[in-house]
């Protein structure tokens, strides 16, 4: 775990203060709802923009802390660990339905290419009805596995046991807290600062009608060399970048790094001599530089997925115990039986409806997204990599087996099934930092449950927003889990035959190469010195524009954690939290405005 988000031994050591057990109060439930909504519409802008989802159980702890303080010096009742542990759960489970923007991108991606004949166009209602349904079923088939890979194997979930370990310290600490949560707001005000300043046209009236349209007051971005500004390539001005470069660290954002010189300095200029790409600009270099990317990509997540064979077994294993099979839950299983069977033919429903997928492969995709869920959580709890993306190509693969050449069943169906694991997958980090802090289960799947509809909500609003403000691959949000994504479906679907010339043998290469890097770093002693595969290939897919500040704060992070531990342990995620939600609501603001028809 990262030196920012481990708890320091003397708070460890402390003994927790006695108070009142406030759990499932009104007051924590509707903070926990606002988080969730924050949380859920400012996420998709993160994760298309940087390519990830930094660790939202960390950040909705901070923000839940902030929100029950400033409450509780209105009501005179301070908020308690509890509480804060029931809004960092709904901001995890909101987060998470904000990721499945990603899948929404890879559809209009695909929409653009209508010789594909590919054409889902999802309404605000259906994008919500769809994400609801299936992130619901995904948190009742998880709650029966809580007893398995939380109480009796006593997997770490790295991010939930930091979410736990840092209520603690902020429940204990109230010095070390406050100042904690002045970090945050300052990350958040600054980079909210630089986002206005960055992105708001001013206008100034003049006599009569005239309007004088103004420039912002700084750049978006600058860039480098001749070809700089049409491949993307230089850097943005934007606190977010650079927050989630101090959250992942040095070797990732250096990986990141070494694809972007990869692909937007070095490759450019070969593939253009070789006449491969009639000009440099980013549209048309990405048409080729995808599939080495998503070589690295796909190969790299996979082999780490094999390489952890006995971890899957496990798996499986643990299903057949009779500890599992009769455990006792918190939350009523009658609940979870008749829940999921109402929730798997509401799903078979809604698709149906607004997708025209047929009821049988609904239920295909419900069978297989169980052995996924399973998989995914071991791996989850034991590496705290989430493998959605790498699980969800291998179903790409098996609906490429099922109904071969159709796209939007190979999009649909490895689509729902990655939204039902990933949503169980992530109940049990929560899981975690409720048996940290000592919370009730029921309450925390309760929080769950409502916090879900609330997060798909905000994506289907932010979503279309920001696709119509920023647009969606090409020029605009770059989003390279969802190029990887759609260009694995029309792989499957149209063949290698159809490649852009000299990619086959670039792809091939890529595919080696990830899966050497991904044995070798296998070797702890080995690993702190070679790229992340999955990273470098992130790189390739994301403009220079965003990688560079985000190497910059892997940088920072690496310098202030070696000349100061202390302050970058207790301020760092704090800080990098606030500097990624400030402009990415900021953003999200602008959107709607100029959604609803303001100029600005």
């Amino acid at each position: 775990m990262p030196a920012h988000m481990r708890v320091p031994a003397e708070a460890q050591q402390s003994p927790l203060p006695a108070e009142p057990r406030r759990e499932l109060t009104l007051r924590a439930v509707l903070t926990a709802m606002a988080v969730a909504a924050l949380i859920g519409a400012s996420y998709p802008y993160v994760v298309l923009k940087i390519g990830y989802g930094p660790n939202i159980s960390v950040v909705s702890a901070f923000f839940g802390y902030l929100a029950l303080g400033v409450i509780g010096l209105a009501t005179g009742a301070r908020g308690t660990r509890w509480e804060n542990n029931l809004v960092q759960t709904a901001g995890t489970a909101a987060g998470q339905a904000g990721f499945m923007c990603t899948l929404l991108a890879a559809f209009d991606m695909l929409n653009a290419k209508p010789e594909l004949g590919f054409s889902v166009h999802l309404s605000t209602l259906q994008i919500f009805s769809w994400l609801t349904v299936a992130g619901l079923l995904g948190v009742l088939l998880a709650v029966p596995l809580r007893r398995h890979y939380i109480d009796e194997e006593n997997l770490p979930f790295a991010d939930g046991t930091a979410a736990g370990e840092t209520m603690l310290v902020l429940d204990l600490d109230r010095r070390e807290a406050a100042h904690r949560v002045r970090a945050l707001g300052l990350g958040l005000l600054l980079s909210a600062l630089v986002a206005v300043v960055r992105d708001l046209h001013w206008k100034l009236k003049l006599a009569g009608d005239r309007v004088l349209q103004l420039l912002p007051l700084i750049p978006g971005e600058v860039g480098f060399g001749a070809h700089g500004a049409a491949l993307r390539m230089g850097s943005e001005v934007s606190l977010l970048s650079f927050g989630s470069g101090l959250l992942v660290g040095l070797r990732v954002t250096l990986s990141m790094g070494l694809g972007m010189i990869v692909a937007w300095v070095l490759a450019p200029p070969l593939l253009v001599g070789a006449g491969v790409v009639p000009e440099q600009t980013f549209a048309a270099v990405l048409r080729w530089v995808m599939w080495p990317a998503t070589g690295l990509m796909v190969s790299g997540g996979l082999t780490a997925l094999a390489l952890k064979w006995k971890v899957v077994l496990r798996s499986f294993q643990g299903l057949s115990r009779k500890q599992l099979a009769g455990a006792p839950e918190e939350f009523p299983m009658r609940l979870v039986v008749w829940g999921a069977l109402g929730l798997s033919v509401a799903l078979a429903v809604v698709q149906k409806i607004s997708l025209g997928f047929p009821f049988w492969l609904t239920a295909v995709s419900l069978l297989l997204s169980l052995p996924l869920m399973l998989v995914g959580t071991r791996v989850l709890g034991e590496t705290n990599w989430a493998p959605i993306s790498a699980l969800a190509n291998l179903m790409q693969a098996v609906f490429a087996a099922i109904v071969p050449g159709h796209i939007p069943v190979n999009m649909i169906g490895s689509g729902m099934s990655g939204t039902v694991a990933a949503n169980g997958e992530h109940l049990m980090q929560d899981y975690r930092a409720g048996q940290i802090v000592g919370a009730n289960y029921r309450h925390l799947t309760i929080v769950q449950l409502l916090a879900v509809p609330v997060g798909s909500l905000a994506v289907a609003v932010a979503y279309p927003a920001l696709r119509a403000r920023y647009g969606v691959g090409g020029d605009g949000l770059s989003s390279p889990i969802s190029v990887k994504w759609a260009g694995f479906a029309e792989l499957l679907a149209k063949g290698f035959s159809t490649l852009p010339k000299g990619c086959l043998t670039a792809l091939a290469v890529a595919l080696a190469l990830g899966v050497v890097l991904t044995v070798l770093e296998a070797d702890p002693r080995r690993h702190r010195y070679l790229p992340s595969p999955t990273a470098v290939g992130l790189g390739m897919l994301i403009p220079g524009y965003a990688v560079l500040p985000m190497v910059l704060g892997g940088l920072v992070q690496a310098l202030w954690r070696r000349f100061s531990p202390k302050g970058e342990e207790s301020y760092c995620t704090p800080l990098a939290s606030g500097f990624i939600a400030g402009e990415a609501l900021v953003v999200l603001l602008l959107s709607i405005l100029a959604m609803a028809g303001v100029a600005l």
